[in-house]
């Protein structure tokens, strides 16, 4: 099983820290974002990864396989996710953000999980964005599933009921998976296919009856999206993180 870490994006809400580097050298808690994903990756078994890379791309030196998203300024994740077909077409991948922190626990339930198109979830949101939002309905979306089958997500969110958790940025996609992907991908426009983010993806593919899995996490994890994510994560004790031992 492989690895693929999205940092093709710009990160424009950390301001003046992802103006001359990459949104994933932010420094949380002494280490950069990228060495959380990557720790967190190879202790779960997963020591084949490769970064897709866009804005400031020259800045990575990790020994990693590297695919890059030209268009990255106008796209959005599932186009960086097209960059790296060729390993998805041939191995499972477990396909990360790069703005999450999250545990090696995490990543082998979501290998031990079978299906061909998994995602992982936290049905303990709530605790999370009531730290990150003032109004934590303001940025929640709904999130619905049943015997361990995705059932709804990505709408906006009206109510604490409507949402029995938050998808967290992190997936498996066996070859299967990318093929159900790109047959339904190929379906649309080009400035359709740039404009599509996961959840929208995941949201149109229930649409047409997808079967999508997902695995309810157990321990904590963290997104950083924005200046003030970061402060309060730094004010948080660094025993509430993973370990990077």
């Amino acid at each position: 099983m492989k690895g693929i870490i999205l940092a093709a994006g710009r990160g424009k809400r950390l301001g003046q820290l992802t103006e001359n580097q990459p949104k994933c050298f932010t420094i949380l808690h002494g280490a950069p974002l990228i060495q959380w994903q990557l720790h967190a990756l190879r202790a779960a078994g997963i020591d084949d990864i490769a970064i897709v890379t866009g804005f400031l791309s020259h800045c990575f030196k990790h020994d990693l396989t590297y695919f890059f998203n030209p268009d990255w300024a106008h796209s959005n994740m599932v186009t960086s996710l097209l960059a790296a077909s060729s390993w998805l077409e041939k191995e499972t991948c477990v396909v990360s953000y790069s703005d999450i922190v999250y545990s090696a626990d995490v990543v082998r339930s979501l290998r031990a999980t079978t299906g061909d198109i998994v995602i992982s979830y936290d049905p303990n949101w709530f605790e999370l964005w009531q730290l990150r939002f003032e109004h934590p309905l303001d940025d929640a979306e709904t999130f619905r599933a049943s015997n361990g089958r995705l059932l709804e997500i990505g709408a906006p969110a009206h109510s604490v009921e409507s949402v029995e958790g938050q998808y967290m940025g992190l997936l498996k996609i066996t070859p299967m998976g990318w093929h159900q992907i790109t047959g339904f991908m190929s379906a649309l426009s080009i400035p359709a296919q740039r404009q599509l983010d996961m959840t929208g993806l995941l949201r149109l593919m229930l649409q047409q009856s997808a079967l999508i899995k997902v695995v309810a996490i157990k321990d904590r994890w963290f997104e950083v999206d924005s200046m003030s994510d970061l402060s309060r994560y730094e004010a948080l004790n660094r025993s509430e993180f993973p370990s990077l031992n």
